[in-house]
């Protein structure tokens, strides 16, 4: 593709020019939902963010074709700095797979200074990738945010632990990964995660309990108590 003035257009044609059958076999099994899946991989992605980096225009012609990939290409290409709560909501109503959410949340939203107020507002939300979002927000945040105080991460525990009673796979999987991610940021909100994942544990509902026994396994690993000391 040329390097000068790209359109959506022309990116779209290439990305199906880039997609196999195989690699969309394997996205399927994955679990990865939706009609207008290409089959192109991470690398072509990531190769073509690089060469148009920063296009909040060509973002938002990407993400209204409704291609998969494109729209994950979309979430590589914008501007943090244009990115609005409107763009914000009406993007978290059209994720219709996890790594849709995922892509969308870690590459892009986590990075806005509307991240912490959707990663509430989204946890309370009862549509399935909404509310994932809203847990993908958090585990971003306690990853690259590195000069956020503990007590903002931690007022996310409450919203974990309320929420892990929800047996949707793709949300207490989300739960988890933000238990996770924020016990494994430092020694002080590791052990505050401990004590989530202890209660969940010992609930009685089967989803919080497997929410806790995951990240007790993973933030009782001898190499992150080690790093972490």
């Amino acid at each position: 593709m040329k390097q000068d003035s790209p359109s959506a257009v022309d990116i779209l044609r290439f990305l199906k020019s880039q997609s196999g059958p195989e690699y969309l076999s394997s996205l399927r099994r994955l679990g990865v939902q939706g009609e207008t899946i290409l089959g192109v991989k991470m690398p072509v992605l990531r190769t073509l963010a690089k060469r148009y980096k920063e296009n909040h225009q060509l973002a938002l012609q990407l993400w209204d074709t409704g291609v998969h990939e494109a729209r994950i290409l979309a979430t590589l290409l914008d501007e943090v700095k244009e990115v609005t709560e409107a763009q914000m909501e009406e993007w978290v109503r059209d994720f219709n797979s996890w790594d849709i959410c995922d892509q969308t949340c870690s590459n892009l939203f986590c990075r806005t200074p509307f991240a912490y107020d959707k990663a509430l507002v989204w946890s309370e939300r009862h549509e399935e990738f909404v509310k994932r979002a809203g847990f993908v927000m958090m585990a971003g945040l306690s990853i690259h945010d590195k000069k956020v105080e503990d007590a903002q991460l931690a007022a996310f525990f409450p919203l974990i632990e309320r929420e892990a009673y929800d047996e949707r796979n793709f949300v207490k999987k989300a739960v988890n990964w933000a238990l996770r991610q924020i016990g494994k940021r430092n020694a002080t909100l590791h052990t505050m995660a401990m004590l989530v994942a202890e209660r969940l544990a010992a609930h009685e509902l089967p989803s919080a309990r497997w929410v806790g026994k995951d990240a007790i396994k993973e933030l009782k690993d001898e190499k992150i108590i080690k790093k972490l000391r």
